[in-house]
């Protein structure tokens, strides 16, 4: 068993997605104590945005890259063998102005690559990150859940299932900042989610 965790909230303290994805580990590694635990946070190690000179790097062959393309491609590369080593990753991905935040976006776009990750075929895209379990930790100040402007859950269930990982479980914390009462409402809530999916 290799447990992977992604920590996307810009916060490197005091992160509410966070701490819930270190329960969420917490339990699985208590089920399996001999797992391989990998812990990935985007705020430490922040991943490069994808840009022009990102871009030239990736489509540049192997082969005939300089050391800073070969550097900045090296970067994902990491990320990408980190996925598929996991055969469970945990994700804490806090909801910033109804999305999710640029440190998780940048992981997203790390980890996408044709052939690699997915590939189009005949029959049309396949995922190549497949028999994964993902469990997703979902945080708003708000309550946004099962309405339109829930677009973060919609959005990562179409990300990972475009790249194979289909096995994809949602814990929500929500109503984090309507009060103190909303904010520990939210959290057990939360707990509880994370009880039964281990349960």
């Amino acid at each position: 068993m290799n447990i992977l965790q992604i920590n996307s909230s810009a916060r490197v303290a005091g992160s509410h997605s966070t701490n819930l994805a270190n329960q969420v580990s917490t339990r699985l590694r208590e089920q399996h104590p001999n797992a391989e635990f990998t812990l990935r946070d985007l705020a430490l190690t922040p991943q490069p945005g994808l840009d022009e000179t990102a871009l030239q790097a990736l489509f540049t062959p192997a082969e005939q890259r300089n050391e800073a393309q070969a550097a900045r491609v090296a970067l994902d590369d990491a990320l990408i063998a980190e996925v598929q080593a996991a055969d469970v990753i945990v994700i804490g991905a806090p909801m910033y102005n109804f999305g999710i935040s640029s440190q998780l976006k940048n992981w997203i776009d790390a980890i996408s690559r044709a052939q690699v990750t997915f590939r189009y075929t005949a029959n049309g895209p396949e995922g190549l990150l497949k028999g994964k379990k993902v469990y997703v930790v979902l945080t708003r100040g708000g309550l946004y859940r099962n309405t339109p402007n829930d677009t973060q859950m919609p959005y990562l269930k179409a990300f990972l299932g475009f790249l194979g990982m289909t096995d994809v479980e949602f814990i929500y914390a929500e109503g984090l900042a309507m009060g103190t009462e909303g904010e520990q409402r939210a959290i057990s809530d939360a707990q509880a989610q994370i009880e039964a999916a281990f349960a």
